[in-house]
């Protein structure tokens, strides 16, 4: 069984939390309130930041060439393309500016860059899994089973429930699971509590957009 399949097996019980909760429901729906959906789309631009980062920073430690540069092209499409997204929503959705960075934002984006920057290049790879692979579960799942033809979330279901996001999803698995097979026993523990760790930040990433939390 590769890594990535023992690793998802884990955070089952995690994801179907993120199916059931709230804000997703709604997001499908698309009653998601107003100010809910803004919160997110400032607290993902920050995110998005520190997520391309944290790629770029995997992206110069990996030895493999075209590992290193799957990773900085990952990093670009987090940078560049998903912040064009947000540019169109932070007009269609009258947000004027960033506003804040809020305490889970904050918590995640620095688990990821000092995880990408400290530790085992394996673990940094399986920190940053979680974000391409439950968001794009998630993607499909609210594709699936959305009801109504007039979302006005569509475009961000659109983008990752797409063809090409779902493509840099199993590259980063394919990724992952080939430095796994390369790895101690110990270092495959630990990328699997970094994988799990993540997961549950992205769980707390929705949430606190739906409870708007602040510092």
């Amino acid at each position: 069984m590769n890594w990535s399949s023992g690793a998802w097996s884990r955070i089952e019980g995690i994801y179907a939390r993120i199916e059931s909760m709230s804000f997703i429901k709604e997001l499908m729906a698309g009653t998601l309130p107003l100010e809910k959906f803004q919160y997110y789309m400032v607290q993902d631009a920050f995110y998005l930041d520190q997520f391309g980062r944290a790629l770029a920073i995997i992206g110069a430690r990996v030895e493999n060439v075209e590992d290193s540069l799957a990773y900085i092209r990952f990093a670009e499409g987090a940078i560049v393309v998903e912040k064009a997204l947000h540019e169109s929503y932070f007009e269609s959705f009258q947000l004027k500016d960033k506003g804040q960075i809020e305490p889970t934002c904050h918590h995640y984006g620095h688990f990821l860059k000092s995880t990408a920057a400290l530790d085992g290049i394996e673990v940094a790879m399986a920190a940053v899994l979680p974000c391409f692979w439950i968001y794009k579960k998630v993607g499909d799942y609210i594709y699936q089973n959305q009801q109504s033809g007039n979302n006005p979330y569509q475009k961000w279901i659109d983008t990752y429930a797409g063809e090409e996001f779902g493509e840099l999803t199993q590259r980063a698995i394919d990724i992952t699971d080939n430095i796994a097979r390369q790895s101690t026993e110990k270092q495959q523990q630990a990328m699997t509590e970094a994988f799990i760790t993540a997961s549950r930040l992205e769980y707390e990433f929705w949430n606190s957009a739906y409870s708007l939390k602040t510092w």
